[in-house]
């Protein structure tokens, strides 16, 4: 049987008289700014309302910082999330679920060491019922014994299998890595803490953190933005509190080092994981990084899938993205590849930066990262459901509408030089990360290819 050779995508597109022509880009789509109201209501909730009427239904997104310093922390947030919208004192589950059902609707839950966010959707129609029912959650969740303890012990079987999932492993050693014992490393709770939590500490955790002041709503769909803030005033009138929600502490900078080697005793495969300090998204020199990393791993056609997955086979799947937080942005790099691999694969990832610092995007590059840029932006907040989950990032960040309308032309504006300015923030030394494997298979050529900690 043969075997199969790779060919790149120019020699795919050619034939025997020559290349296949391709069409010329149409001119880009700009979009159409949907009418938005941005206000802060008399309990300090911030609300952004979009009409966005292709579809007669409403997306609804609330965004509560949601910090806390405690060790038990964690875990009781997790109950907490799992458990909001189990029962109130007006409502028990199956009332609340018939009330949503009955409007098309749903509301979820989750929290994260930086946020609660609760979601959800209905018909534009049945809006009131939706604000009524959160309204209900936010200020008359009972956290009922048996609920709670339903909930914490379905956590518990969940929180251990995650942990045994070799990529939730590798990012909370990444995470303890490059931020070590701030509150943002604790992303999965440890099950022991868990099975601690009393339904007291959960009410307790309600009282002092869902709060409004600080908050963030976003509606988008068939609505009235005006009319809407109204509505949400009347239905959100009793969750009060003169304190602020718990904003997490500002990040430490990312310093390049090292690669730590995690050992994970007899994997066949490795997670490669790296990181480095990057822009948030406020910076004016934003757009022209944005692009940079689309080039370097950020989409398909990068330099990095083609040389790791499409020529030297190392991976199915590598990736660099953003990860933010308020005035705050690092860039990720991340890849799986089979243990013999592991040190080839991370000599050409760390090539791969160097060469992104040392040999700038071409046109053509910056051009092709362009145009996947803002296509990606349109097509991702085309939806309701894209610009509602848009609208509440931006918020996060601090930014708005506005900025969002602006950044297709930002992204147009943005030269070749520029580009290579910022591929500067992609040089190897500014890396650090970790390596999750088997170190007694890897640590022999880790050590040869050197920048590496031996566990």
């Amino acid at each position: 049987m043969t075997r199969a050779t790779h060919r790149s995508a120019e020699e795919i597109g050619r034939t025997e008289l020559g290349p296949r022509p391709l069409p010329p880009l149409g001119e880009p789509r700009t979009g159409v700014p949907p009418a938005v109201v941005d206000t802060v209501l008399s309990n300090g909730l911030r609300v952004i309302a979009a009409r966005h009427g292709q579809v007669p239904m409403v997306e609804m997104r609330l965004r509560i910082p949601f910090a806390g310093d405690d060790a038990l922390h964690p875990a009781t947030a997790e109950v907490l999330a799992e458990t909001l919208l189990t029962g109130t004192e007006r409502r028990d589950r199956v009332k609340m679920d018939t009330d949503l059902a009955a409007v098309g609707g749903d509301l979820h839950a989750v929290v994260d060491p930086e946020r609660l966010s609760i979601a959800g959707d209905a018909l534009a129609s049945g809006l009131d019922t939706l604000l009524d029912v959160l309204g209900d959650a936010l200020t008359g969740a009972t956290y009922a014994d048996d609920e709670i303890n339903a909930e914490r012990a379905r956590l518990v079987e969940r929180i251990g299998v995650a942990r045994s999932q070799p990529r939730v492993i590798a990012r909370e050693e990444l995470q303890r890595h490059r931020y070590g014992d701030h509150p943002y490393v604790r992303e999965v709770p440890e099950a022991e803490d868990v099975a601690q939590v009393t339904p007291e500490q959960v009410r307790a955790l309600h009282r002092s953190h869902v709060l409004p002041r600080g908050s963030v709503l976003v509606l988008v769909g068939d609505i009235d933005p005006d009319a809407v803030t109204g509505e949400v005033e009347r239905a959100l009138s009793g969750w009060t509190s003169s304190e602020s929600a718990h904003e997490l502490p500002a990040l430490p900078p990312v310093t390049g080092g090292n690669v730590r080697l995690v050992h994970r005793p007899g994997a066949v495969q490795s997670q490669l994981r790296f990181s480095a300090q990057a822009l948030a998204r406020t910076d004016e020199r934003y757009p022209a990084l944005q692009i940079a990393n689309l080039v370097f791993g950020g989409f398909f056609s990068s330099r990095l899938v083609e040389n790791i997955r499409e020529d030297k086979g190392y991976t199915y799947g590598a990736h660099s993205s953003f990860e933010f937080t308020r005035g705050n942005g690092t860039l990720l790099v991340d890849a799986d590849t089979a243990s013999e691999v592991t040190a080839a694969a991370l000599l050409e990832t760390r090539y791969e930066l160097a060469r992104l610092s040392l040999v700038p995007p071409s046109e053509a590059e910056v051009e092709s990262a362009r145009q996947y840029a803002i296509g990606g932006l349109l097509t991702s907040t085309a939806s309701q459901a894209g610009l509602a989950s848009t609208l509440s990032a931006l918020a996060a960040a601090g930014l708005d509408q506005n900025w969002l309308t602006a950044h297709p032309e930002r992204l147009r504006e943005v030269t070749v030089e520029q580009v290579a300015e910022a591929a500067k923030l992609f040089a190897p030394t500014a890396f650090t990360g970790v390596v999750v494997g088997d170190a007694d298979k890897l640590a022999d050529q880790l050590r040869l290819l050197g920048g590496v900690e031996l566990p």
